[in-house]
Order: C-alpha cells, then sequence, then structure tokens
C-alpha cells in the first residue's frame, strides 16, 4: 500500500512535467510563428533591395537575419548613412517597430584594409572603431523610427567574422556589411 501513493506522486510529477513541457512548446511555436511573419513581411517589404543584392534576409531557427551590404549604407571609409540607406531601414523599422517584441541586433564588420588617414584624423584608428561608428548609426536611426531603445543593441566586430575571402576587392566589399539579427527575447 505505501508503492501505491509514490506511484501516484511519480505519476503527477511526470505529467506536471509535461503541462510545463507544453507550455513552453506553445510559447516556442507562437515566437517562431511571429518571427516567421516578421521575414515574411520582410521580403515583402524589401523587395527591391533583395532584388538589387543590397540586402540578403535569412530566416535561421529562432531568428532572422538581414544583411545590408555597405555600398548601400555608407560612403567608403564613411559612417554616415546616405538617403537610400536610411529609405531602407526606415522600411526595416516600419515591420519591426509597430509591435515590436523581438531583440534587434545591429552588428558592424569592416574589411582587412587598414585605416587611413584621413579616418585617423576623425579619431577612427580601428577597423573595430569604424564598425562600431557604422552600427551605432544604423541603430540611433532604427530607434530615430520607431524600433524600442531596450529592444535594439549595437556591436563592432571590425574585421572578424569575414564572410569572403579579403584577397579581392568582392570578398572586401562582402566583407562590409551591418547585420540585423532579429531575435525572441531570451535567445
Amino acid at each position: 500500500m505505501t508503492k501505491f501513493p509514490m506511484y501516484c506522486a511519480l505519476g503527477a510529477a511526470v505529467l506536471l512535467a509535461g503541462c510545463v513541457s507544453q507550455q513552453k512548446y506553445d510559447e516556442s511555436q507562437q515566437k517562431n510563428a511571429e518571427l516567421e511573419a516578421q521575414y515574411q513581411q520582410l521580403n515583402q517589404t524589401m523587395g527591391t533591395e533583395i532584388a538589387s543584392r543590397d540586402m540578403h534576409i535569412t530566416r535561421m531557427q529562432d531568428a532572422i537575419k538581414v544583411s545590408l551590404n555597405d555600398q548601400l549604407l555608407f560612403p567608403s571609409g564613411g559612417w554616415e548613412m546616405s538617403a537610400d540607406a536610411k529609405k531602407s531601414i526606415a522600411k526595416v523599422a516600419a515591420v519591426l517597430a509597430p509591435h515590436q517584441k523581438n531583440k534587434v541586433s545591429v552588428n558592424g564588420y569592416t574589411d582587412s584594409t587598414p585605416i587611413g588617414p584621413e579616418l585617423m584624423k576623425q579619431g577612427v584608428s580601428s577597423n573595430l572603431i569604424l564598425s562600431q561608428k557604422r552600427a551605432d548609426n544604423v541603430m540611433q536611426y532604427m530607434i530615430s523610427q520607431g524600433v524600442k531603445p531596450d529592444l535594439v543593441s549595437a556591436h563592432g566586430y571590425g574585421e572578424e567574422n569575414p564572410i569572403a575571402s579579403n584577397d579581392t576587392p568582392d570578398g572586401k566589399a562582402q566583407n562590409r556589411r551591418v547585420e540585423l539579427t532579429i531575435a525572441s527575447p531570451g535567445k
């Protein structure tokens, strides 16, 4: 008779664990559905930029990655966004801002070209600093377009994490980019 209550307690614990797992599964499915909807909306909204290869949108397991090449965003050796860049970033912000729940990480990257004397005069002494200024500029513009300041951050990575060889002009161009990673809180 002492075994029966023990089995009941064990069975109840297993059932409760199953309920928690179901709740977490449902939350995960909800977050995934929200990300998928944003992914679809970004693809529809950014059609021109995607077609011209200035932007690439990738759906990952728990996130969306939007890669923007530097030719769309910045003049060579600069960090102030062009008018076209502002239009494109405003379109992205318009998709994200209205009911924003997801975090946005703005990550800046450069190629391996050393910083020149003009940038040195402006206080930019490394590619890491240049990439941070670019990421900060994009982040601040997104905030000005309605993205919640507490759900966006900027990180400069300089020449780290290249996606192509820095031995060719085309490879360097691919490495000069800003990536927006949109992920559910807690990811």
